[in-house]
């Protein structure tokens, strides 16, 4: 989406659109005069002067590096990615094996789904442990923590003779380790890059997609020639080594280590209770919670799905193995088009584009090749919320509250991530067998992107509205800063006006 000019002679540039990027000029210079759309829709932006400790915090926060030993740790949080994320991804192919092979009596899809679902949810809700982890121990021991955690979960789920056993090492073990592992990689990039943030956050988080490409090849092969108890050993082994060498590389960013060793009262903190009353912090949770749905259905089955039209088990881990293709391709690429169109923008496209693809290209996917053609078209599309939603974050409430609004996130994401799939399950119509008896749950998956579309869309126009507003400066610099001349009914709700919504700017 093409940036239109705000005044007559200059476009919104990307410092515009990002409040956590440094201006370029100090502090105690005024910002620049732009012209907006309505003459009316003027407000002042306060003078840095006033509150100086405030806003050289502010500077030496936002000045990130952009590049440099961030590259080594944008690495490192790719292969945590690889190595956490990408172990679930064969879930679904152990989950055919388990109810292919009977080999827990009285035990239907419903609940290993509800293993798997678990295992993402327990990763999830521990963010904000995570974060406390990492503040007393660091983020280096906390990665190692993690490491053993998650090993030691995979390794258990080899001796699994119950169902329940499976819930303890793989549910709530290797979630636990997961999540410890995957709160710290992720929140370390964001700070080392400010124009590159939405790249190296893509590039890290394909990780999973790589990882989950490798994972599920190699678990349909080694369940084929060892069976499913040296395949859970041999997938531990290699995490285990992986994310152990990572967790010694990885460090903080300069921009991080100020903050923490700020003396100012505002500290960030862990997990605070006050971002949910945020209107851009609610549409963020909406907008996960409904993707989050649409994307555990989809990514779970998949497998099964492909067990339906009559392929076989190696055919659909290579269905399952292309979706993580997808994703692991789409993943910086979004990242490296949203740090140039606008990350909301881009969000929103996706998310759209994976909704439309799951109603006209899924439902009619019922061979084989255009089966391959939706996995990866949807690997490209449906993770879009985890490869974007730490740089919107900190786009909408500041690097120093964006670790406890992504904890608010990740919390909140739990419960998608635990129910997804055994609600996608609900919707199957066993009574029919042909492939047809997926089309309400192909609907369902759906919709959930067209809904999850909808609240970023009143995300976005809620973040065109407060840049219009910071945008509004009298053309008399005597005058800016002194009085607020917007109209009060103007302040506050205006972005619920859907003309804003569909404002052309880049944001």
């Amino acid at each position: 989406m093409a940036a239109p000019h705000i005044g007559a002679d200059r476009p919104l540039t990307h410092a515009d659109s990002t409040t956590t990027l440094a201006p370029s000029v100090p502090p105690t210079t005024t910002t620049p005069i732009q012209e907006l759309d309505s003459p009316k829709e003027v407000k002042h932006i306060a003078d840095s002067n006033k509150n100086p400790t405030t806003n050289a915090a502010t500077t030496v926060e936002d000045e990130a590096p952009d590049g440099g030993y961030g590259w080594v740790c944008t690495f490192c949080s790719f292969m945590i990615h690889a190595n956490t994320w990408g172990i679930g991804a064969p879930w679904g192919i152990f989950l055919d094996r388990y109810v292919a092979q009977g080999t827990f009596a009285q035990v239907g899809k419903f609940e290993y789904a509800i293993v798997g679902g678990l295992a993402i949810a327990l990763a999830l809700m521990v963010a904000p442990l995570a974060n406390c982890c990492k503040r007393v121990l660091g983020t280096r021991w906390t990665i190692l923590l993690g490491s053993v955690i998650t090993s030691a979960g995979i390794f258990a789920s080899s001796a699994a003779s119950q169902v329940w056993h499976l819930v303890l090492s793989y549910g709530l073990c290797y979630g636990l380790g997961m999540g410890i592992l995957y709160i710290p990689s992720i929140s370390v990039v964001g700070p080392w890059f400010s124009t590159h943030r939405s790249l190296a956050i893509g590039i890290a988080s394909a990780g999973s997609g790589f990882g989950g490409l490798a994972y599920s090849l190699l678990a349909g092969k080694l369940i084929a020639t060892y069976g499913i108890p040296w395949t859970w050993r041999i997938m531990s082994f290699t995490t285990f080594f992986c994310n152990v060498i990572c967790g010694l590389l990885i460090k903080d960013s300069p921009v991080m280590k100020s903050v923490a060793s700020s003396t100012s009262t505002s500290k960030p903190s862990s997990f605070c209770f006050h971002i949910f009353t945020r209107p851009q912090v609610i549409l963020i949770l909406v907008w996960g919670f409904i993707a989050e749905l649409g994307y555990v259905s989809l990514y779970f089955s998949l497998p099964s799905y492909a067990t339906t039209l009559g392929l076989d088990l190696t055919q659909g881990s290579i269905v399952q193995a292309l979706m993580s293709l997808g994703a692991a391709i789409g993943r910086p690429c979004v990242g490296w088009v949203s740090d140039r169109l606008g990350r909301i923008n881009v969000a929103l496209f996706m998310t759209l584009f994976c909704g439309l693809i799951s109603l006209a290209l899924w439902i009619q996917a019922r061979s084989y090749v255009p089966l391959l053609v939706f996995a990866v078209l949807s690997g490209i599309s449906s993770g879009t919320f985890w490869s974007t939603a730490n740089p919107i974050v900190t786009e909408v409430v500041g690097m120093r509250e964006s670790a406890a609004t992504y904890s608010a996130v990740c919390l909140v994401m739990a419960l998608p991530a635990t129910f997804g799939e055994a609600i996608a399950l609900q919707f199957v119509d066993e009574s029919r067998t042909d492939n047809a008896k997926f089309l309400p749950s192909q609907v369902y998956v759906g919709c959930t992107y067209f809904a999850g579309a909808v609240a970023l869309l009143m995300l976005r126009g809620w973040r065109v509205w407060e840049l219009q507003k910071k945008s509004a400066l009298v053309e008399d610099p005597e005058v800016a800063g002194e009085k607020d001349i917007l109209p009060k009914e103007k302040r506050g709700y205006g972005w619920m006006k859907p003309g804003v919504w569909i404002k052309g700017l880049r944001v």
